[in-house]
């Protein structure tokens, strides 16, 4: 899926940004059918790579690229960013309900259903561009790739967001069976789930504001960092307290929403506008990248390990990132943050 992301945008370059989001959703569509009437993990498996296989992301941003003004670009860029990273969160909330609700082959019905609404909005609502053309600065580019990688700067953030979704999806490997083994019922879990992402989302606001209006964005991207470390090894230590356990996922939370707002601002701002397309498709690989790792190396913690290392396993990722942070560079000007955060 990773390697058909570019492979996707090129050909939407060809034949039209429509058509191949269209066929992606349709891919994503067909896997899920096959997933949600299996009988075996093989045939799930198999449901899910195909599911894989509608790698769109270069497409859609490609289409966007096309749809906006050039002052306008790089903010919507940002938006489709933090809307990727929040997919993540609010399908890690909301699982559990449906889970309970109608069971893993109805999510994946959930998830056919979504794409086929998403192929009907394409359809009826985005409207088609006039002229399709290469956006460097807001698609990838093969002949850049090289120079990206080079970028140490654009590489401390592509570190920060697979180390990110790495921790998130390790974490939720096992914060669910901690949960359920100091006492709260799995069918419960949405309902501290659901209070805790709404009063993070609140208390990151100030942060918001003083990172862009008082330019404190390296001290707060470092805190929010912090932030994600000291969750963790509380995570490890109240592993027996609900209550201690839902603060940890709070400071978690409130790390994590910044961080995931600041992120593909900072890399859309630090890259140059030539390659920022290119940056900012090596950014999304390194998100998706990090969020599969994190299941498997998380799962192989726990197998091995038990379920409270798999906290353990995330501090230390976080402490790694932490140095790494520590010699990031930022923009003379705050990133702008997306509409609505």
């Amino acid at each position: 899926a990773l390697l058909l992301v570019p492979l996707f945008g090129l050909l939407s370059d060809k034949i039209g940004r429509k058509p191949v989001i269209i066929g992606g959703l349709l891919l994503f569509t067909l896997g899920s059918i096959i997933a949600a009437t299996a009988d075996d993990i093989g045939m799930i498996i198999v449901g899910r790579a195909i599911q894989g296989s509608g790698a769109i992301a270069a497409a859609v941003m490609a289409l966007l690229a096309d749809l906006t003004r050039d002052s306008q670009r790089t903010k919507a860029m940002a938006a489709v960013g933090v809307t990727i990273g929040m997919s993540f969160t609010v399908a890690l909330i909301a699982g559990p309900f449906f889970n309970a609700w109608i069971g893993v082959p109805g999510l994946f019905w959930i998830t056919a259903a979504l794409a086929i609404a998403g192929i009907l909005i394409l359809l009826v609502v985005v409207p088609a561009p006039e002229h399709s053309s290469v956006h460097s600065e807001a698609e990838p580019v093969p002949a850049l790739f090289g120079t990206v990688l080079h970028d140490t700067q654009l590489l401390r953030l592509d570190t920060g967001i697979f180390t990110l979704h790495l921790v998130l999806t390790a974490l939720f490997l096992a914060l669910p069976l901690t949960l359920r083994d100091a006492g709260l019922p799995v069918e419960q879990h949405t309902w501290l789930y659901l209070p805790v992402m709404l009063l993070s989302m609140g208390l990151m606001v100030p942060f918001v504001i003083m990172a862009e209006k008082k330019g404190k964005m390296k001290q707060v991207f470092i805190g929010a960092i912090t932030l994600l470390g000291i969750a963790l090894a509380g995570f490890w230590l109240l592993s027996d307290s609900i209550w201690g356990l839902g603060l940890m996922l709070l400071l978690f939370f409130t790390g994590f929403n910044l961080l995931e707002a600041t992120l593909p601002s900072l890399v859309s701002k630090l890259a140059p506008g030539a390659i920022r397309g290119t940056a900012m498709g090596v950014y999304s690989t390194a998100q998706f990248s990090g969020a599969f790792v994190g299941g498997l190396l998380g799962g192989w913690v726990h197998a091995r390990f038990g379920e409270t290392s798999v906290f353990l396993m995330g501090a230390g990722f976080i402490l790694i990132w932490l140095l790494l942070a520590s010699g990031m560079a930022v923009p003379a000007k705050a990133a702008n943050f997306p509409h609505g955060r």
